[in-house]
């Protein structure tokens, strides 16, 4: 899968991505990342990325031209959908993170400032994608976490597959209480249903475990 990624700040993506599995699977050839860095696009001697708003206000506005092609110039490698990172947006969850797995590739734009042309919304037909209902200095956190969640569902990317079926979300037992040696620290010890080796009775714990911290989560939401 490819992701490619319009920003004004490419060097952000590096520190994050060059590490863990979704590093290794880079590395690997499992996965393409590429960053576009907005300014490689402009055509004044500033290299401005960014205008006043028409009508007036706060702040700044990025503008279209750059964006429309640096997008367009990623089209040419990645024939996968464009997504605008914002707060608005669709919310990001496991569900969606598994539609856009199947993509194949993400082109996705980041916001600054007070936003992106609307322009790039329509023109492109983005489809825009929030993680929450807070605001950030910018898309580019948001848009890591969306490469995150999406890669790791990739085939190839996580060493053991089977590790994704007990993911939060992902299963019954997605959110069990896990534990691992020593048996016992500062005072606290396993449960022992975890140390009978008794298979059927580990489960059916893990399940109840699971399916009450479910309930809590809903209860605070």
């Amino acid at each position: 899968m490819r992701f490619d990624v319009v920003t004004i700040f490419p060097g952000m993506f590096g520190p994050v991505f060059d590490q863990g599995v979704v590093g290794r699977a880079i590395a690997n050839g499992v996965l393409e990342l590429h960053t576009h860095d907005l300014r490689d696009f402009t055509h004044d001697r500033h290299r401005q990325v960014d205008d006043v708003p028409f009508g007036g206000g706060p702040g700044m506005v990025l503008k279209p031209e750059p964006i429309f092609e640096a997008v367009e110039g990623a089209m040419l490698h990645n024939p996968g959908p464009v997504i605008l990172m914002e707060p608005w947006g669709e919310r990001l969850d496991q569900r969606l993170a598994a539609e856009l797995a199947r993509e194949p590739g993400l082109i996705i734009v980041c916001g600054r400032y007070e936003g992106v042309d609307d322009r790039v919304r329509t023109g492109l037909a983005a489809r825009e994608i929030s993680i929450g209902d807070y605001v950030l200095s910018g898309a580019e956190l948001p848009a890591m976490v969306l490469i995150d969640a999406v890669a790791r569902l990739i085939s190839g990317v996580v060493g053991d597959p089977g590790s994704l079926e007990n993911d939060t979300f992902g299963g019954e037992l997605a959110g069990c209480p896990q534990f691992t040696r020593p048996a016992e620290y500062r005072g606290i010890r396993v449960p022992e249903v975890l140390l009978s080796g008794d298979h059927a009775r580990i489960r059916q714990w893990r399940k109840q475990q699971a399916a009450q911290r479910h309930a809590q989560s809903a209860q605070r939401h």
